[in-house]
């Protein structure tokens, strides 16, 4: 028993440290958008928060591979100490999530920590599972409550953040903005909006970590001019990915969102994880591809780029393209 109390104030401890630091402890980079800086979180912070609720996070930044079937053959599997409690549980590859799993008032922030597991057919391409949250057109797919997605501010160059990050030390990170969201009013609350940065870290494997946290009250002024939503917070984000064969994949997604208002979370938690199995869903379809399919076209698309800038990097020139 000492133990497990023990785990769990280690595990809660972990969140004590805010993600943004003090003003003047602010280290910064500049944006693509003229005389806009990004000012960056505390990454040692943010990725030991999503390590302590993600097993598969966990599992890729500690360089290893072999998705959920490596965790349940570690230590890495919940030695957290937290209360998870099992809301749906079947075999993996029957349903496009087969396990979710959630904290009731994780933290005393008033929502849940939701966590999601599937296991997909398909080739694992981080930069392909990120689009279906960022890009509006893809969002739009299998999200009907959103009303907008937009990247405001781009990092001018990851190298800036990779260098804040400590070179590699949570993979290489290959997007880094900040972004504003838009829902549409449902028939539980109103409509809401997000200021939220994300990333991408891509590692050796192939595994990827796609994640984003709220930014404070503080960035207020980076929100987009107009009028103004009752403004819904994602304290913790984070979709890992892993491969676990040449074309298969393990994913697990964290969420903890407060959709704000005062709206109580047993409302809004059936919404948020019927949303997460509509992406779920989608992203099974989309990765199973097959000839001819967006992901088919998609590849070639990339495999193209490929060969031309390996054409360049080797001064061959386009004019020895065949």
């Amino acid at each position: 028993m000492a133990l497990i109390l023990r785990s769990s104030y280690e595990a809660c401890n972990a969140f004590m440290t805010p993600i943004f630091n003090a003003v003047a402890l602010t280290a910064r980079a500049p944006s693509k958008t003229l005389g806009v800086e990004i000012e960056m979180p505390n990454f040692d912070e943010l990725f030991q928060r999503i390590q302590t609720v993600s097993p598969l996070a966990r599992l890729a930044i500690a360089k290893k591979e072999g998705g959920f079937t490596a965790l349940d053959n570690s230590n890495l599997q919940d030695s957290d100490g937290l209360n998870w409690k099992t809301l749906e549980n079947s075999k993996a590859g029957q349903k496009p999530i087969h396990q979710i799993h959630k904290i009731d008032n994780f933290l005393d922030l008033g929502s849940p920590m939701l966590r999601f597991r599937s296991s997909l057919e398909g080739p694992c391409i981080g930069e392909r599972f990120a689009n279906f949250i960022m890009d509006f057109e893809e969002r739009k797919k299998w999200d009907p409550q959103i009303a907008s997605v937009c990247e405001l501010y781009p990092i001018y160059d990851t190298d800036a953040a990779n260098i804040h990050m400590g070179f590699c030390k949570y993979g290489d990170c290959s997007r880094l903005g900040i972004g504003y969201v838009t829902t549409k009013p449902n028939f539980v609350s109103s409509a809401r909006e997000q200021l939220t940065m994300c990333g991408i870290q891509d590692f050796p494997d192939g595994s990827c970590i796609i994640w984003g946290t709220e930014m404070d009250d503080r960035h207020n002024h980076l929100l987009p001019k107009g009028e103004r939503n009752q403004r819904a917070r994602t304290h913790l984000f984070a979709t890992t990915l892993m491969p676990t064969g040449p074309n298969t994949f393990d994913a697990e997604y964290i969420l903890q969102l407060d959709c704000g208002g005062n709206i109580p979370a047993f409302l809004t938690t059936p919404v948020i994880i019927e949303t997460v199995k509509s992406l779920f869903t989608h992203a099974k379809k989309y990765f199973s591809g097959g000839e001819g399919s967006e992901l088919a076209k998609y590849i070639t698309s990339q495999q193209q780029m490929d060969f031309l800038h390996r054409l360049f990097t080797e001064k061959k020139g386009i004019l020895f393209a065949t």
